[in-house]
């Protein structure tokens, strides 16, 4: 029997949204914008060029998201060597791989930022696959990113549950028909996840792992 535990990453396993803020922030600042952090923080989980457009708006210059988003992965990038994991997250997955379940990570996130990412997660050894936003038309939170999980699973939606800690994380595996398991590590109030689409929601990748044996993973266990 498959199960299938499909995990965003930024504020879900490693501890990366504030720094993701900070760069935005930043990125946006040297643009000539002033977007408040409240409001990025709200926005993480986007993929780039829709974190930009849903942040700045239709009427904005499109010649500068290119070179907006550019400035923020360098800025990111500066942080690569001491991304922090968030307690509990390797041991999570490996708790759960050890039940039997199929491990992918459906994230925004590619390239030599995702192999950063993995890298400080140290959890390669239990991951099976990884959708990233390369391998998608559209990222969260349409739901092909989830979808592109399953596949990679070789799950159903009934097969699966899917881990995250946004609304974008929330809706995009409500749209695939999987349950949304909601995290706050990402700083995300409960009653914006559960408005999401979250069936439950806990503190922590920690506090997850604490309660295997209760809630949707513990009814789905193969």
């Amino acid at each position: 029997m498959t199960r299938a535990a499909l995990f965003d990453v930024d504020g879900t396993l490693v501890d990366t949204n504030y720094l993701h803020v900070t760069a935005w922030w930043e990125a946006f600042h040297q643009a000539g914008h002033t977007v408040p952090m409240p409001a990025i923080h709200r926005a993480i989980g986007l993929g780039s060029g829709d974190l930009v457009a849903h942040l700045l708006g239709p009427g904005r210059d499109r010649e500068q998201d290119a070179e907006i988003s550019a400035t923020h992965s360098a800025l990111y990038a500066t942080y690569f060597e001491r991304l922090p994991p968030l307690e509990g997250a390797a041991d999570l997955l490996r708790a759960l791989a050890g039940r039997g379940w199929t491990i992918v990570l459906a994230t925004s996130a590619s390239g030599p930022e995702l192999k950063a990412l993995r890298r400080a997660l140290d959890a390669d050894d239990v991951i099976s696959g990884t959708a990233s936003s390369d391998d998608v038309d559209e990222g969260k939170p349409a739901p092909d990113p989830i979808r592109h999980a399953m596949d990679l699973a070789g799950a159903t939606s009934e097969e699966a549950v899917y881990i995250g800690d946004s609304v974008w994380d929330m809706a995009a595996a409500t749209k695939a028909s999987v349950p949304a398991v909601g995290l706050l590590s990402g700083g995300i109030p409960r009653a914006d996840l559960e408005a999401a689409g979250a069936v439950e929601v806990h503190e922590s990748p920690a506090a997850l792992l604490g309660r295997l044996d209760s809630g949707v993973i513990a009814r789905m266990s193969p």
